[in-house]
């Protein structure tokens, strides 16, 4: 950890599907300094977009996260990774189907460790899913930050994010599983 403004930071890694979904439910939770799109658990060196996506680079499409954890425990960013993703797919997310778009918990501690397996477990017993949870917990590995045009692309490119939000089928998943329970 290192100290921003006289509070200690800390990491959080999260594979959701497609990074430019999983950027904008992380960017203004207050103790969230900031979260990038990029590549991790792969083999390959400074992968590209292109490479990812081709499924030869063992890569997830990522966000890494730099927070305050006095601000905002990495409890609550669990809580929202959950309500981001569908837990019980491992081929992908929504639309988006190979295993770069896979869903993983990236930890940076063993406490992050035991953290993210309690509240797997605590998915998995709340018989929210009819299927299984198959979203890994994997020790993080090197973070590739993605190419500029990746980065906060909900806000440089609203429109096209918005539509392909919306055509994904996240947002109706997110409301059938969370907001009407």
């Amino acid at each position: 950890m290192k100290s921003i403004n006289g509070h200690d930071t800390d990491l959080a890694t999260f594979a959701g599907g497609c990074f430019w979904c999983m950027i904008a439910p992380f960017s203004n939770i207050p103790g969230v300094d900031k979260v990038i799109s990029g590549y991790t658990g792969g083999y390959k060196e400074n992968p590209t977009y292109e490479e990812v996506c081709s499924g030869t680079t063992g890569h997830y499409e990522a966000i890494q996260i730099t927070f305050k954890p006095s601000i905002c425990p990495y409890d609550r960013l669990l809580e929202v990774y959950w309500r981001q993703i569908d837990p019980t797919d491992e081929g992908g997310q929504f639309q988006d189907r190979g295993a770069s778009y896979r869903t993983a918990i990236f930890y940076h501690s063993e406490s992050q460790k035991q953290k993210a397996e309690a509240s797997k477990k605590a998915l998995e017993e709340s018989s929210r899913f009819r299927r299984p949870i198959v979203t890994d917990i994997l020790p993080a590995k090197n973070f590739y930050p993605a190419e500029e045009a990746h980065q906060n692309y909900h806000q440089k490119n609203q429109l096209h994010y918005d539509l392909y939000r919306s055509g994904s089928g996240r947002d109706d998943f997110i409301k059938h599983y969370w907001k009407q329970r």
